[in-house]
């Protein structure tokens, strides 16, 4: 494995896995507040509400995506798991980028959360394939 490339793929697996821990603390823990579900488009409180057991749902979603990027890079750090981590990283960073690309499709205006959602996982999915396909 190419040590540059897994180190700076590690790092953009972190940010990925960091912003899917963001998003949970927003739609999981932070919701109820009208700052927080304007962010999503949400325009009144009724709908919120009506919106609240989803967004709970889907921030639990990001969080387990950002614990599958965690424990993929405590594995990328131990040499007996090394492969393991990386097949995880690469998982996640999957899993994190068709979602970005799934909300796109369900809601074009929402294509510049998207790229935010997916930018830092691409990367990082990137760097990972060529640090196992280069020596």
């Amino acid at each position: 494995m190419s040590t540059i490339f897994l180190i700076v793929g590690a790092v953009f697996v972190g940010i990925a896995g960091l912003l899917h821990l963001f998003i949970f603390l927003l739609e999981s823990v932070l919701w109820n507040r009208p700052s927080i579900w304007m962010r999503f488009g949400v325009k009144t409180q009724e709908d919120a509400e009506v919106l609240r057991p989803m967004a709970y749902n889907q921030g639990f979603y990001n969080v387990f995506l950002a614990l599958g990027a965690g424990a993929g890079l405590v594995m990328l750090a131990s040499p007996n798991v090394m492969q393991a981590g990386a097949a995880l990283s690469i998982f996640v960073c999957l899993s994190m980028l068709l979602a970005s690309i799934v909300l796109v499709f369900s809601n074009p205006k929402l294509a510049r959360a998207a790229a935010a959602q997916g930018t830092a996982p691409l990367i990082g999915l990137i760097l990972l394939i060529m640090a196992i396909t280069t020596a």
